[in-house]
């Protein structure tokens, strides 16, 4: 029997919102631990507030529906907005009751300093990786460590002489139009009138160079989970530098490996690693190519262990963090100026990727 097309007239449901969502779905395994940390953190978010005044957005909503934006790929923070009007899914993962009016977009924006500067992102990080059910997935000896260009929300058109920095609007939003021709250009020298804090940088040999920032992340070798990020200006030796600081937040007083890519393969960089009881796991930049010749800093006592096989394969599963945070997460291009907004980003980016992926490691467990 063909059913009706008639559409209900009723104003009332009496299924609760909690009864909407599949008892199997993976926001559930996900939300879990995102309140079990949040709660951790309330006593911080008490500071934060003022104890007087209108009762603002909850900071633990702000920051679920933050994570959907990465999990959900939405652009931008109006969009998010949308999908939360009518999106039970959504509303449920935030805490929203069905009735309950969505905010205005400009609440991110008028939160964001103060969670900036309680430095809540790598504090959701710290959580959700030392959270019970997830520490025991998580290697603690063996890591891999790289490094990514983050493109700055920023023209090379505004890269322009520091002490030339007048007004470069082209008019209706642009930057002027400039020829490039003949110009020499040096991070020395020249600045972003954009962004300040981004660099002109280029990762390798014929790539163009782009004003960036380098993203830098420490991964656990076992199941591929981040342990550690962190985003500095781009140049040279900011991949070495951030990998050493990275590695000695997490030493034990037992030897760890590190596992990296040739770009790590310098005489400072691996004698450092090996001061803070770390063995460079670090593939072998060397060459002779008749006119040039080039020897490593890795010999035969690192590289003839079947660790050091292990660890180079492992590595590369670092590459699937970069992948997901750039398509998914939106951070192919930041959407935000200065280091410590940008910097708050990567990191909270890096968080989600950590739990998109614990609800399918949790139920390999068995947890």
């Amino acid at each position: 029997m063909r059913g009706s097309d008639e559409t209900s007239g009723s104003l009332f449901s009496y299924v609760d919102l909690e009864s909407r969502i599949p008892r199997g779905h993976v926001l559930r395994t996900i939300r879990a631990i995102v309140n079990d940390v949040l709660a951790n953190l309330s006593v911080e978010f008490e500071i934060l507030y003022s104890s007087t005044g209108r009762p603002g957005i909850p900071p633990e909503r702000l920051l679920r529906a933050t994570l959907l934006q990465a999990f959900y790929a939405i652009r931008s923070e109006r969009q998010l907005m949308e999908q939360l009007d009518f999106n039970l899914l959504f509303r449920w993962f935030v805490g929203l009751g069905i009735d309950e009016s969505v905010w205005d977009a400009t609440v991110f924006c008028k939160n964001r300093d103060r969670l900036l500067e309680a430095d809540v992102a790598r504090k959701l990080l710290s959580g959700v990786v030392t959270h019970p059910k997830v520490r025991r997935l998580l290697s603690q000896d063996h890591f891999s460590v790289d490094g990514s260009l983050i493109e700055a929300w920023a023209s090379v058109k505004s890269f322009r002489p520091k002490e030339n920095s007048g007004d470069d609007s082209g008019g209706a939003g642009r930057n002027a139009e400039r020829n490039f021709r003949g110009e020499v250009w040096s991070n020395e020298t020249h600045a972003s009138t954009t962004d300040s804090d981004a660099r002109l940088y280029r990762k390798s040999n014929g790539q163009e160079a782009k004003l960036c920032f380098m993203g830098h992340v420490l991964m656990e070798n076992r199941n591929g989970l981040v342990v550690d990020g962190e985003l500095t200006r781009s140049y040279g030796v900011s991949e070495r530098i951030a990998a050493v600081e990275m590695t000695r937040r997490h030493a034990r007083e037992r030897r760890v490996t590190v596992g990296a890519d040739k770009n790590y393969d310098s005489k400072d960089c691996v004698a450092e690693l090996r001061e803070i009881n770390a063995v460079p796991h670090v593939a072998q930049n060397a060459y002779d190519t008749g006119k040039a010749k080039r020897r490593s800093a890795i010999d035969g006592r690192t590289t003839r262990h079947p660790g050091y096989a292990a660890s180079q394969r492992a590595r590369k599963r670092i590459e699937e963090v970069f992948g997901w945070i750039k398509t998914a997460a939106g951070l192919r291009k930041t959407k935000f100026r200065g280091l410590e907004k940008v910097r708050s980003q990567f990191t909270f980016a890096l968080t989600a990727y950590n739990l998109i992926r614990l609800p399918q490691l949790l139920a390999g467990a068995g947890a």
